[in-house]
């Protein structure tokens, strides 16, 4: 069995908008687990530790070679969507040790069930307040093709 092949990202240089719609052969469960669930989250993306849980939870996702972004959970409506807000590089090039509400994107899992799986969409905002606003989005573009192609492999091969 060959995995799901899903589509690039789509950048949008004048909203500032990230957005990517791939579909999983999973049960919509297992894809609501795998983006919210900080132990499930830390096997396809980055490390994942949250304090407490639902809205208003906060902790960091750390990347190799990269270091601990904070990140904050902002909204959730189980089992459809939910969002996170994500500190982004200062200008050093280094993540921000503080979630600074100026300069943080927003990113949004929506998933939607389908006959043989999971639609999931990704959608990112607000590079304009970032220090680098179309380098951060076109590799954020980037970024959610790797990392997401890495959850389809997870969850499809593990069914």
């Amino acid at each position: 069995m060959s995995m799901t092949t899903n589509p690039s990202s789509t950048v949008d240089e004048e909203s500032f908008t990230v957005r990517r719609t791939i579909r999983i052969e999973a049960p919509l469960e297992k894809v609501w687990q795998a983006v919210t669930q900080p132990e499930h989250i830390s096997r396809w993306f980055g490390r994942t530790e949250l304090t407490g849980a639902g809205v208003g939870a906060a902790g960091t996702i750390t990347f190799e070679g990269y270091g601990a972004v904070p990140l904050r959970v902002e909204a959730i409506d189980e089992p459809n969507s939910v969002s996170y807000r994500w500190g982004n590089d200062d200008a050093s090039g280094a993540p921000p040790e503080q979630l600074d509400e100026e300069r943080a994107t927003v990113f949004t899992f929506t998933l939607e069930p389908l006959d043989d799986g999971t639609q999931l969409t990704v959608v990112e905002t607000g590079f304009e307040r970032t220090s680098a606003p179309l380098d951060n989005l076109r590799d954020h573009g980037r970024g959610w093709v790797e990392e997401l192609d890495k959850l389809v492999a997870l969850l499809e091969g593990a069914s």
